[in-house]
C-alpha cells in the first residue's frame, strides 16, 4: 500500500529558519524594526502590538514575537498588560517629569568622577558622537538624533566607573527617547546644537563642578521643550508600516 501523507503535513508551510525565521540574528532585526518605528512615531502611544499580527508581518512564530515584545518591555518602550496585550508605551508628564528628575539625580551627581576619570581618547570619542548627533540633526533624521544623543548620556556615565549607574542611565536615556521621539519638536532636541561640545570642554578640563552644573541646565532645556499633547487609542497598519 501507498504511504499515506497526513494532510496537515501536506499543506504545512515549512518554518524559516535562520535571517529569514526565527533565530537570534533575526529577532535582533525585528526588535530594531519595531524600536526605530516607535522612535521614529510610524507607532504612536497607544498603539496596540498584536503578536499574531506582528508574526505575520516578520514571518516570525509568535513565540518570537513574544520575547521580543518582553525585551521592549524592559526598556519600557512597550507595554504589557494581562488580557489586552502589548501596547507601544504612552509616557504621561508625570512620567517624564520622574523621569527627568530622577536623570538630574544620577547623571549630574556622575559629572565630578567622570572629569576626574575621563581620557585624550575618551574626549575624542565623545567629540565624534556629538558631531554624528549634529549631522543627524541637519539631515532631519530626528531618530538617529535622538538614539546618537541617548548614546552619548550613556557613554558619559560608564566614563564614571560605576557599571550598575551607567546601566540605570541606560535605561533612563531609553525612555527618555521615547519621551522625545513623542513630545519634542521635529529638528530640535530641546537644546542647543552646541550643549555636548561645551559639556565636552568642561570634563576636559577636569572640572567637575562645571560639568556638573552644565548638565543640570542641559537636562532642565530638553524637558522644558517638551509639548505634552494626549493622543487616543489606535490600531496601526502594521503591514504599512513594516513593508520593505
Amino acid at each position: 500500500m501507498p504511504e499515506r501523507t497526513p494532510a496537515r503535513q501536506a499543506t504545512q508551510r515549512p518554518r524559516r529558519q535562520g535571517k529569514n525565521g526565527d533565530g537570534a540574528e533575526r529577532h535582533d532585526a525585528i526588535y530594531r524594526s519595531i524600536s526605530d518605528a516607535i522612535i521614529e512615531h510610524r507607532l504612536k502611544p497607544g498603539a496596540r502590538l498584536r503578536e499574531d499580527a506582528l508574526a505575520e508581518v516578520f514571518g516570525v512564530s509568535r513565540t518570537g514575537i513574544r520575547k521580543i515584545l518582553q525585551r521592549l518591555a524592559l526598556e519600557q518602550l512597550v507595554t504589557l498588560t494581562p488580557r489586552r496585550g502589548a501596547s507601544v508605551t504612552r509616557p504621561t508628564a508625570d512620567e517624564a517629569k520622574d523621569v527627568f528628575d530622577a536623570r538630574q539625580m544620577v547623571e549630574c551627581g556622575l559629572m565630578p568622577e567622570v572629569a576626574r576619570r575621563i581620557t585624550e581618547a575618551d574626549v575624542r570619542e565623545l567629540r565624534d558622537m556629538a558631531t554624528r548627533e549634529r549631522q543627524a540633526l541637519r539631515a532631519g533624521e530626528q531618530s538617529v538624533a535622538i538614539k546618537l544623543s541617548a548614546a552619548f548620556h550613556e557613554r558619559l556615565a560608564a566614563l564614571s566607573g560605576n557599571a550598575t549607574l551607567a546601566e540605570f542611565v541606560g535605561r533612563l536615556c531609553s525612555r527618555s527617547s521615547l519621551i522625545l521621539a513623542v513630545y519634542g519638536n521635529a529638528g530640535h532636541l530641546g537644546c542647543e546644537s552646541h550643549d555636548h561640545e561645551d559639556l565636552i570642554n568642561h570634563l576636559e578640563q577636569g572640572n567637575g563642578e562645571r560639568a556638573k552644573a552644565f548638565m543640570s541646565r542641559h537636562l532642565k532645556a530638553i524637558e522644558a521643550s517638551l509639548s505634552i499633547i494626549e493622543e487616543s487609542d489606535e490600531a496601526p497598519d502594521l503591514h504599512r508600516i513594516f513593508a520593505d
